[in-house]
């Protein structure tokens, strides 16, 4: 998915154009995209997941890809991205993936997500200070004299 994602393409399916008229697809929010000649609404991948789960609470991915046609694959994308969320009462989970903790949304349990940005802002913090020193390119004079002696 992250192929799909860095090559810039559609990994849920936006409808582009109307299924009914041909015309252009706006889109409304969470999913939705409404046609702007006749009002048709459709959804993506995302708006037919969120719909299903909204009258199916507790629904599985099987069932879920069973009765949208959306792939279990393209479901865990949108769980890793927090879009959706693993009900409390599921015996299914997420596993973290730095220490494998069971979590329910996501990629990082709280703890490693703590961390892992405490690691990235000291990153940030270090290069910020190497920057004064040698980081920057020197420009090319085309051989003038750094210093001239007045004479």
């Amino acid at each position: 998915m992250k192929e799909v994602l860095s090559l810039g393409l559609d990994p849920y399916h936006s409808p582009a154009y109307c299924s009914k008229c041909g015309g252009v697809m706006i889109f409304r929010g969470v999913g939705e995209y409404r046609c702007e000649d006749c009002g048709n609404v459709e959804y993506d991948d995302y708006g037919k997941v969120r719909v299903y789960i909204e009258n199916h609470k507790g629904a599985t991915a099987t069932e879920i890809e069973a009765q949208t046609g959306v792939r279990q694959k393209t479901i865990r994308l949108m769980l890793k991205e927090n879009r959706l969320e693993i009900t409390a009462d599921s015996h299914a989970f997420l596993n973290c993936e730095m220490c494998g903790a069971k979590i329910r949304a996501g990629r990082l349990c709280q703890k490693c997500e703590t961390v892992y940005h405490e690691r990235l802002e000291a990153m940030n913090r270090r290069q910020k200070n190497l920057q004064g020193f040698g980081m920057a390119l020197r420009k090319e004079t085309d051989g003038e004299k750094r210093f001239r002696r007045d004479e």
